[in-house]
């Protein structure tokens, strides 16, 4: 894949294994030398605040706290955390276990693509990203339930002229085995289906259908045809995969 078609993939694959999965759990659970910092803090460690946090040198934001203190009594250690940023929010109950296990539920984020929080994602790349998840557990830093939404907006690859990609969306159902979401396009110049799959090894598995629409730049169409020969509806196929 050339460069339009794989950044718009590595957006997709970016808002489901890097913000819901990695992120969270090295904020909640740092690996030394992790380098966790708060430029103040007030309050208690039940009710408290962190101003200008930092994790690994990179700016997080500010963070308020709640902690659940009955749910000590059953060896875990629960709190409602909310996150502000000067370009976003994301708030959600976090829980984690004794075995360094965590849950998270009621998540909700809307923020900015940002490589100064996921360094991973395409230098050019452009847009805004929006959470809404219902439950996510992690175990040895693998996910093993995911349930919710992942939507990545107005994304643009800015790397020469400014190249629309669209919106895009991550629906995760829920339930056993291996999270696996259906990913669709939500209007843009890509028409996208197809699905994401989160392995234990950890890593992940995208398979899809991708077809240009009338207003795709005629490069963009250029490239999506090194994907391979077109089905009866015009789609090409387009895979990606990956462990880390």
């Amino acid at each position: 894949m050339r460069r339009g078609l794989w950044i718009t993939v590595l957006a997709v694959v970016a808002f489901a294994v890097i913000v819901i999965a990695r992120l969270p759990a090295s904020w909640v659970v740092p690996s030394p030398p992790a380098n966790v910092a708060c430029a103040s803090v007030d309050g208690s460690i039940w009710n408290g605040a962190c101003t200008g946090l930092t994790v690994g040198g990179a700016v997080v934001g500010d963070v308020v706290w709640d902690v659940h203190a009955t749910r000590l009594l059953a060896g875990k250690l629960a709190a409602h955390v909310v996150l502000t940023r000067t370009t976003g929010s994301a708030q959600g109950d976090v829980e984690v276990g004794l075995d360094k296990s965590i849950t998270a539920r009621n998540v909700r984020a809307d923020l900015p693509l940002d490589r100064a929080l996921m360094p991973q994602l395409p230098p050019r790349l452009n847009g805004n990203a929006h959470a809404d998840i219902a439950l996510a557990r992690f175990e040895n830093g693998i996910v093993t339930q995911l349930q919710g939404l992942i939507e990545a907006h107005n994304l643009e690859d800015r790397s020469g002229n400014i190249t629309p990609l669209g919106n895009y969306s991550l629906t995760f159902p829920g339930g056993s085995g291996e999270p696996t979401g259906q990913l669709k396009d939500q209007g843009g110049p890509l028409q996208v289906e197809g699905t994401l799959r989160l392995t234990r090894e950890p890593g992940f598995d995208l398979q899809g259908l991708v077809k240009p629409r009338a207003d795709a730049t005629a490069d963009l169409t250029s490239e999506i045809q090194y994907l391979g020969s077109p089905d009866a509806q015009g789609r090409r196929p387009f895979a990606l995969a990956a462990t880390f």
